[in-house]
């Protein structure tokens, strides 16, 4: 598969939320991917800025969460609904900054650092970059990774584009780690890891670490 760069597509951005019709949107897909953007990695001091969701038919929306906001009721019920499958890359934190920031409980996961662990034992890079580059054979720009993503309402173009990339392949990546979890009779296993993500996420909210180990 040859390598692409990730193409210039559309994507619309809200404030706070979606609206009446992007919400209708994505309520009918049987699978959604998310992915979140923060000031930093520590839920409860880092602040959530920014929610990007992509639905089956490439349609992404970026949502802006203002400091202070502590609801996004459309979100919620989107991210509430066991119907719809949501697809993260390294759930673990998403769902723990969605819970912090908005009082979201995510329910019906699939992670696809998780699932690539677990597929593609082969490789030593489970990174969103490295899983997207040999599954749907796009290379992701990560040149804003670590940016202020704190100023909402002034995120550039560069930003936007860059977040909403992150989101816009998960979905392909699903489906060929699910191939292959099937083809070496790993699914089962990997959809059991997937129910472990919420406790994880709520016992790194906490604080508490190393709880499994020795």
């Amino acid at each position: 598969m040859a390598n692409s760069k990730p193409q210039s597509r559309n994507f619309a951005v809200f404030d706070g939320d979606l609206d009446e019709d992007w919400f209708r949107k994505f309520d009918k897909n049987k699978a959604i991917a998310v992915d979140t953007e923060a000031m930093g990695l520590i839920h409860g001091r880092d602040r959530l800025c920014l929610v990007q969701l992509c639905n089956q038919s490439d349609e992404v929306a970026c949502i802006r969460i203002s400091p202070g906001q502590t609801s996004a009721p459309k979100l919620q019920a989107l991210m509430e609904n066991q119907a719809i499958e949501k697809v993260f890359h390294f759930a673990r934190f998403d769902i723990a900054a969605l819970a912090s920031g908005l009082g979201i409980e995510v329910k019906s996961v699939f992670c696809t650092k998780v699932a690539s662990k677990i597929a593609r034992t082969y490789s030593p890079r489970h990174g969103l970059k490295d899983v997207i580059l040999e599954l749907v054979g796009v290379e992701l720009d990560k040149q804003a990774q670590s940016s202020d993503w704190g100023k909402v309402e002034e995120l550039s173009e560069a930003q936007l584009r860059y977040a909403a990339n992150d989101a816009r392949y998960l979905l392909q990546a699903r489906d060929q780690l699910e191939k292959m979890l099937h083809r070496e009779q790993r699914w089962e296993l990997t959809k059991r890891c997937f129910k472990c993500i919420n406790v994880f996420s709520e016992l790194d909210r906490m604080r508490f670490n190393h709880v499994f180990e020795h």
